[in-house]
């Protein structure tokens, strides 16, 4: 159930998702003896497959008939922000490609066999899944999985070299992050990065490089919290962090 724990953890958002089972697959393999063999790796397979699910305690329903023609699968479904659901991940077992590759392997007993492929796809169509991740969270991404995460304006020129040695110190920490050094007012600059979905804005000018601080200003907040350095930094890497890593 690993697949299971990579999907919850990135969609974190979107709790209504369900796995479904796939009873059978579809008979189209050409040749009867694949298709035997596909209909009893289903009736072997199935059983194994719900045991794991309700151990797991996932919610799932059958979707008879619409299995690939070589072999049974698992399909994650995700609803969006508006109701709609999409095929995301897919767990696929595979019976026909690897005899038609030749592919095979010498089992315990010495006997040649041939093996089963499992296609995996995660996240589905990774378009997609995006696509759904910027819907559910109106493009304000959590912290740990925005494409950039801080970035560093001035208000004057005076705190140019500051806030270069600033985005040094967020990169280093593990951070993504950049510098806004253009020559314009600060409330330009916040707006645009507002607009942009920057989760954190530090605004630093001559006080600030002067005291070494910096003044962090959060997505959706007018509030701004004037902090040292190298306290915003750590604090910014620990959101940073992802779920699946904390309190390793």
């Amino acid at each position: 159930m690993k697949a299971k724990r990579i999907l919850l953890g990135v969609t974190g958002g979107i709790a209504a998702y369900k796995a479904a089972t796939l009873a059978r697959a579809l008979s189209k393999a050409g040749c009867d003896v694949r298709v035997v063999m596909t209909e009893a790796a289903t009736r072997f397979v199935t059983p194994v497959t719900l045991q794991a699910l309700t151990g797991a305690g996932v919610d799932f329903s059958y979707a008879h008939g619409d299995g690939a023609f070589y072999g049974p699968k698992l399909e994650f479904h995700l609803t969006d922000a508006i109701g709609r659901t999409w095929q995301a991940g897919t767990f696929q077992l595979d019976y026909i490609v690897p005899q038609r590759l030749g592919a095979s392997y010498i089992d315990e007993t010495g006997a040649k066999k041939t093996p089963v492929m499992l296609h995996r796809a995660v996240f589905g169509t990774f378009e997609r899944f995006i696509g759904l991740l910027l819907e559910q969270y109106s493009g304000k991404l959590p912290y740990w999985l925005s494409p950039q995460q801080a970035v560093v304006a001035t208000i004057t020129s005076d705190a140019d070299d500051y806030a270069r040695d600033v985005e040094r110190a967020l990169k280093d920490a593990g951070l993504r992050a950049e510098s806004d050094l253009r020559n314009e007012k600060i409330n330009y600059k916040v707006r645009e990065h507002s607009l942009a979905k920057i989760p954190a804005i530090l605004v630093v000018g001559a006080r600030e490089a002067e005291e070494r601080k910096v003044s962090i200003r959060r997505l959706g907040s007018e509030r701004q919290e004037v902090v040292p350095r190298d306290a915003a930094i750590a604090l910014l890497a620990d959101e940073a962090t992802p779920p699946d890593l904390r309190g390793r």
